[in-house]
């Protein structure tokens, strides 16, 4: 506190104290520098002792150094905790991922077993479909066969009418 208020307005009276109670450790003294070229002249330097610096850092790291500890510790506890719930979290979501693709692949099952009653459907309609033209081919040509049987029948029986026809016409006698 004493090198505080030293340093900031001018001599105190608390640094001739320090040094007439016997405290070697900080000396404050002010000493006027002669200004170089082109700058304002300072009005104070403050000196301290490299033994009270010493004992002055010391003081500070042994006071704040084993908080400073605690707190990395603590961090890097909080770290390692992270990377536990970032894998945590990574393996929820590659389960979830696989539960989402378990899902699409029952639905694709699903559909692909809509789609094959679908195509049984289809193959059954297609047999009878088969089926049935079969059946209207062999009737058409029965009923093929049936006219020209019929044309037939009606060509034999015209001839024969006109061989009747013919034999009803009077011929002529022969002459003898």
């Amino acid at each position: 506190m004493e090198a505080e208020g030293a340093g900031r307005g001018g001599p105190s009276p608390h640094a001739d104290r320090a040094h007439d109670n016997g405290r070697d450790d900080l000396r404050l003294t002010s000493q006027e520098l002669p200004p170089p070229e082109n700058c304002v002249p300072v009005e104070e330097i403050v000196y301290v002792d490299r033994a009270a610096l010493e004992k002055l850092t010391d003081g500070l790291l042994s006071h704040y150094l084993p908080d400073l500890q605690s707190s990395k510790q603590a961090l890097q506890e909080l770290t390692q905790n992270q990377v536990i719930l970032l894998e945590t979290m990574d393996q929820e979501v590659t389960k979830f991922r696989e539960c989402n693709s378990l899902l699409d692949l029952n639905s694709l099952f699903t559909e692909a077993k809509v789609y094959h009653n679908k195509l049984v459907n289809i193959r059954k309609e297609m047999m009878m479909l088969h089926e049935k033209t079969t059946k209207l081919k062999k009737r058409a040509l029965k009923l093929q066969q049936h006219k020209q049987k019929e044309a037939l029948e009606k060509e034999q029986q015209r001839e024969k009418e006109l061989e009747r026809e013919r034999q009803l016409i009077a011929k002529p006698a022969k002459r003898t």
